[in-house]
């Protein structure tokens, strides 16, 4: 691979695209950490194929070249590295990471600006991920719908998720107080300067200034509004494929479709900011 020759392929109009021509394996240089930055902000979630298998280290700095390392609070790690998350489902498996639509522990107070995969085993079919554009999702709204939801707070909580999710994997959370926080249902992305719905399936359990009934009626809305097909794209994995996502303007889910075989894959993931509300 030479730099010279990279190119961006953009998927769908609205999310998604492979970029080749850069060995992740190497240290990015200025111009194309200011390209993958921009690139990242506008499509959400960039692919890169035909990778060499990066080690821990090299998987590590290259999330660190947009930012901070940040530490699941739940989630098994490599040995040794706490940096990097084991992606791991085989036919014993109780739960598979990520199959449920979801933005990247958005209960944090400052929820990750984004997560860098390299999948690493394969399953002979599926396995796939789809990702979802909440620039899009905002876009779709009626300019009435917008305007309500600008300004509502929306709780995003954990201990529904994570307690006891990774007991089969050694993982002993007895006592342990699992984040939660709320967030603007309408961010404002630092980078892009777009507006986009932060709310998910996963994690988002109450819009604060509503009653339960009517923040349940409008989050169910929401939820199915936010994973419409049209604002989607889907990415079959290969050998050793990395992608990077946004968790500021995406959502994704991680298809289960492939069980007894085995999928492995190395995630790091890059603090973020505290969300911002958006205003017009």
């Amino acid at each position: 691979m030479t730099r010279n020759s990279l190119t961006i392929e953009p998927l769908t109009p609205v999310i998604g695209a492979e970029i080749s021509g850069l060995d992740l394996t190497q240290p990015l240089s200025d111009s194309d950490f200011d390209m993958l930055n921009k690139t990242l902000a506008e499509r959400q979630v960039i692919f890169f194929r035909d990778q060499d298998q990066l080690t821990p280290t090299q998987q590590i700095e290259l999330g660190r070249r947009f930012g901070p390392m940040h530490i699941h609070p739940a989630a098994p790690h490599l040995e040794g590295h706490p940096e990097i998350i084991v992606i791991h489902t085989h036919k014993d498996s109780k739960i598979a990471n990520g199959n449920s639509w979801h933005s990247d522990v958005s209960c944090d107070p400052e929820p990750p600006l984004g997560s860098i995969l390299q999948m690493r085993q394969l399953p002979t079919n599926g396995g796939d991920t789809l990702f979802a554009s909440m620039y899009a999702a905002y876009d779709a709204l009626s300019d009435r719908m917008k305007a309500f939801l600008t300004g509502l707070v929306a709780v995003h909580a954990s201990e529904h998720v994570y307690r006891g999710r990774y007991s089969d994997r050694g993982v002993d959370d007895t006592g342990k107080v699992f984040p939660a926080n709320e967030h603007p249902i309408v961010r404002t992305h630092p980078v892009s300067g777009r507006p986009a719905l932060y709310i998910n399936r996963t994690f988002t359990t109450r819009i604060t200034e509503l009653s339960e009934r009517e923040s349940d009626a409008l989050l169910a809305f929401l939820f199915d509004h936010c994973e419409r097909a049209e604002f989607q794209v889907r990415f079959k994995w290969t050998d050793n494929a990395i992608a990077f996502w946004d968790n500021r303007c995406a959502q994704h889910l991680a298809m289960w479709d492939y069980w007894p075989e085995e999928r492995i894959a190395h995630r790091v993931t890059i603090k973020g900011d505290r969300p911002v509300f958006h205003t017009d």
